[in-house]
């Protein structure tokens, strides 16, 4: 019950063929590639995101139903 012997692949793999199809299994692997680009570039999106935060300036302070105050 150790390794698998390269007939015990063959079999898996004629099943897999058998089931998903030839021209199915390239399509999953295209559409997993886009899934990963896709979140690759959400994720670099984020990133520049994260840079254009806006600054907090200490002299000015909004009260509730007011606008800005200037505090000097």
């Amino acid at each position: 019950m150790g390794s698998f012997s390269i007939w015990h692949w063959m079999i898996v793999l004629v099943i897999v063929l058998l089931v998903f199809g030839r021209g199915k299994i390239p399509e999953l692997m295209g559409d997993m590639a886009k899934g990963i680009k896709s979140f690759k570039k959400g994720m670099a999106d984020d990133d520049t995101d994260d840079k254009r935060t806006v600054e907090h300036r200490a002299d000015e302070t909004v009260s509730p139903g007011k606008e800005k105050v200037s505090k000097s």
